[in-house]
């Protein structure tokens, strides 16, 4: 069902982007992160000149049943109040996306409600919201597999090599939560948040329903058995778009806690997904340190920021560009006629 992620190690390739970027008119490795990002970008594209173009967001939308117990600050119908607001081009992913010049297009992968057909609005509707977790599994096996494979289809002939993944769904830190903790055999306590902003007595009745939810399912423990137990309908398209995009060499632009955990899944289900990905931030939600240190990932800003639909993905970009524009644009030593740094004596 998967399609093959092609590996990323090419010895030959890193060491000629590496001796590219190493004989920039800079004292070596003064551009910082920015050098190792060129590198990845050459090593995505498997090429020495690494150009981004047509960058696309998609982001998922879905409804979650465990949002009736109360996990979320915010009642169920948000979601497709936001789905609403995204395609009135007024949402926060709205505008960093026309500053950046980047494609946005809002998926509906399990809203509970109807839309009227819109240009931005991509129907892939697998049923109207997940089940509650809390006494059954959230998808069907069925249904989790054609949530894979709509993802997967939206990706297939989305233009361009870049692709920022955003998730819209009031109770989807509660789903991320416990997939974190279950595929990442972490102790649930640290991968549960306020998500949307709740307070105390909120957040601790969210940790008790949580724990609840996880011991009711003790039998999933595969990737695909706990996508199913655990939903949601969004990250479960998510991971096939990501799976997908890594098979044809796209950049994975990563945003935050839920996109993150869509990537574990993809991850687990098709291994050498996270080579393709660049992260683009630190989410103030606890269980995304969780999972930046589960994937081995340093992000590359830090803003305190939690808001999800791709948007902090969507700041990063630019820097993206900034690490193509100069593998391909800064003049080297010796066409600037400048004589290179000496070498310390041994």
């Amino acid at each position: 069902m998967l399609p093959a992620i092609p590996p990323l190690a090419d010895a030959a390739l890193a060491r000629q982007l590496q001796e590219a970027i190493d004989n920039k008119t800079k004292p070596l490795g003064a551009l910082g992160r920015l050098e190792q990002l060129a590198l990845q970008l050459g090593l995505i594209q498997h090429t020495r000149a690494p150009r981004i173009s047509q960058p696309q967001i998609r982001v998922f939308a879905a409804d979650h049943g465990l949002s009736r117990h109360g996990v979320s600050a915010y009642p169920g119908a948000v979601t497709a109040q936001m789905v609403h607001n995204f395609l009135n081009q007024g949402a926060a992913i709205n505008v960093f996306a026309r500053q950046h010049g980047i494609a946005l297009r809002v998926v509906d992968a399990g809203v509970d409600a109807e839309f009227a057909e819109h240009p931005l609005l991509l129907n892939h509707k697998i049923r109207r919201g997940s089940r509650d977790a809390l006494h059954e599994a959230a998808m069907t096996r069925d249904e989790c597999i054609r949530a894979l494979q709509a993802g997967m289809s939206v990706v297939e002939r989305m233009p361009g090599n870049l692709l920022i993944v955003g998730d819209m769904g009031i109770g989807n830190t509660s789903a991320a939560s416990l997939l974190l903790a279950r595929l990442g055999e972490l102790p649930l306590s640290l991968c549960i948040g306020r998500g949307t902003g709740l307070d105390d007595e909120g957040l601790a009745r969210k940790q008790d329903i949580l724990c609840r939810v996880l011991a009711r399912h003790p039998q999933a423990q595969a990737p695909l058995d706990t996508l199913a137990a655990f939903g949601g309908l969004e990250i479960a398209m998510m991971a096939g778009a990501l799976i997908m995009a890594a098979s044809q060499r796209r950049v994975l632009l990563m945003d935050g806690f839920i996109a993150g955990t869509a990537l574990l899944v993809a991850e687990r289900l098709a291994p050498g997904v996270r080579d393709y990905a660049v992260f683009a931030h630190r989410s103030g939600e606890p269980g995304h340190r969780q999972l930046l240190a589960l994937l081995n990932a340093e992000p590359l800003l830090d803003l305190g920021m939690r808001l999800g639909e791709g948007s902090a993905a969507a700041l990063a970009y630019p820097l993206l560009l900034s690490a193509a524009a100069f593998l391909e644009e800064m003049a080297s030593f010796d066409s600037a006629g400048i004589s290179r740094q000496e070498q310390a004596p041994c």
